[in-house]
């Protein structure tokens, strides 16, 4: 396992790493979860991801159970959870300062843990000043109940304003974002956040590196059966898939499949391996329903030195999707 500095920052984080979206407490329960995160821990990921709006909190629930059953040491662990969506009520969604404390206190509990390592915002919040995020994030971090905090999906804008605040007020600013980052959608973390890395030192810990599994070539014949654009409450995937968009994409793989077998690996690995390839990922989160995908993914390092000048050519003629650099009218 390769391990990456998040952002400018003395912690290290597994370059590969694991998240609990849609899986955990949703397809799979106890069992599957301890065997995906025992194979990931085995492969030496670090960093597992979470959020309190996955399956309505009982992700970390089952994250919680796992980390306990498996008697890890907690230091050598790495956790997140991302706070926004905690419930039905009128202070349960959002960025205001009771929610980000009520709604931490409440996924440390479901977690059975006494802190977490990162904590997201999880959208921004148009509603809540960022100043009075800030300073909420800044106490939770005075209390010892997290360590980092950082934004996902946030615009460029709103992250220096919120870094701006931060150091206006002698308050911790945030440290990393998580952005969709894949083949397909790229031009955030390429182009709008550019100047962020250097500037402010903003680490990324990527989700969705496949595409939601479009990138491992399944989807090239139909929908396979038990795939998660054949779960129920997909919808909206499948809707994307079916597009001209989305038909599309599957194009573009297929184009890109023959490239993956010259290099000896599975189209999903080839996806995560040009993800890892950009200095500016500290980790990418892979999702996984069964360990055999865990082992699988894991597998993708060793195809980041295959990623020559010329295969990253080809493949940037195939997806002829490089977002502009910013103009320079010198």
């Amino acid at each position: 396992m390769e391990y990456r500095y998040l952002g400018k920052s003395g912690l290290q984080v597994s370059a590969l790493s694991l998240g609990a979206w849609v899986t955990y407490g949703g397809q799979v329960g106890e069992d599957i979860a301890f065997q995906c995160m025992e194979a990931a821990y085995k492969a030496g990921v670090n960093f597992f991801d979470n959020a309190e709006a996955y399956a309505d909190g009982e992700a970390e629930t089952v994250m919680g159970k796992v980390i306990k059953r498996a008697g890890w040491k907690r230091s050598d662990l790495v956790i997140s959870t991302k706070i926004f969506w905690g419930g039905k009520g009128p202070n349960d969604t959002g960025l205001s300062r009771k929610h980000v404390i009520e709604g931490t206190i409440a996924s440390l509990e479901r977690l059975q843990l006494d802190y977490a390592d990162l904590l997201f915002c999880h959208r921004a919040d148009i509603h809540t000043p960022i100043e009075e995020t800030v300073r909420a994030m800044n106490y939770l971090i005075d209390q010892g109940k997290v360590f980092y905090w950082g934004t996902s999906e946030w615009s460029a804008d709103k992250i220096m304003e919120a870094w701006a605040v931060a150091r206006r007020e002698n308050l911790i600013p945030p440290l990393m974002e998580q952005p969709e980052y894949n083949m397909f959608d790229r031009r955030r973390v390429e182009r709008e956040y550019a100047h962020l890395y250097d500037e402010i030192g903003l680490g990324t810990t990527i989700w969705s590196p496949l595409d939601s599994g479009i990138l491992t070539g399944k989807y090239n014949q139909g929908i396979p059966k038990d795939s998660r654009l054949d779960l129920e409450g997909f919808d909206w995937l499948r809707e994307g898939y079916e597009s001209q968009e989305g038909k599309e994409k599957i194009q573009k793989v297929g184009k890109l499949m023959p490239i993956a077998e010259e290099l000896g690996c599975t189209m999903a690995q080839l996806a995560l391996a040009w993800c890892l390839a950009n200095p500016q990922v500290s980790t990418v989160i892979t999702g996984a329903s069964k360990p055999e995908q865990v082992e699988e993914n894991m597998a993708s390092l060793e195809i980041v030195p295959k990623l020559t000048a010329e295969i990253m050519e080809r493949i940037e003629e195939i997806l002829d999707n490089k977002p502009e650099p910013e103009t320079d009218f010198r």
